[in-house]
């Protein structure tokens, strides 16, 4: 297993709809392997495949709470089945270092998709994990959490970054 380089925004590959994995063969088997591994490297609670510059539609999420029904998740080719209610939550992001806002969500979701077997699973979740799959789904469809903020929160955050992407922070290379 390896430790991947996190894609930064404003990497090209963050805003990219991801393809569906066809075929879990070993070369997946080690990629989300390394997801998982990168991941509580980070530490996070969920990566998604272009996170790590695959554009292919695989998260893993660990929300690492002791009263959850679910610990490691690894959900390929995720859909949402059903939604309801809406929260506001606090949200970071591994490829937004150092930056938090608060984004509304449903409350409650039930996604569909493959497990790393490409076994087809269901999963109803509400609280931080309804959230956490939320994101990493966004990802997989080219969305980021700044996307989900109001248009001045957004100017604030794009002039910010600007700002620290010419003082040179936050320049690792990605690759796809």
């Amino acid at each position: 297993m390896s430790i991947l380089p996190i894609c930064i925004y404003p990497e090209p590959v963050l805003r990219q709809k991801t393809e569906p994995v066809q075929n879990i063969d070993d070369g997946i088997q080690r990629l989300i392997d390394d997801m998982i591994e990168t991941m509580y490297d980070a530490p996070g609670i969920g990566l998604a495949a272009n996170q790590v510059g695959r554009s292919l539609s695989i998260l893993v999420i660990d929300i690492q709470r002791e009263e959850s029904e679910y610990g490691l998740i690894v959900l390929m080719n995720p859909g949402l089945v059903d939604a309801r209610g809406k929260v506001t939550f606090e949200e970071g992001c591994l490829s937004v270092p150092e930056y938090f806002a608060k984004v509304t969500r449903y409350e409650e979701v039930v996604v569909r998709g493959l497990d790393r077997q490409g076994e087809r699973i269901e999963i109803a979740a509400g609280g931080l994990l309804a959230i956490a799959l939320q994101h990493e789904m966004d990802h997989l469809e080219g969305k980021l959490f700044i996307d989900r903020i109001g248009p001045i929160a957004r100017d604030i955050f794009k002039r910010k970054w600007k700002k620290k992407l010419k003082d040179g922070e936050e320049s690792q290379p990605c690759l796809d």
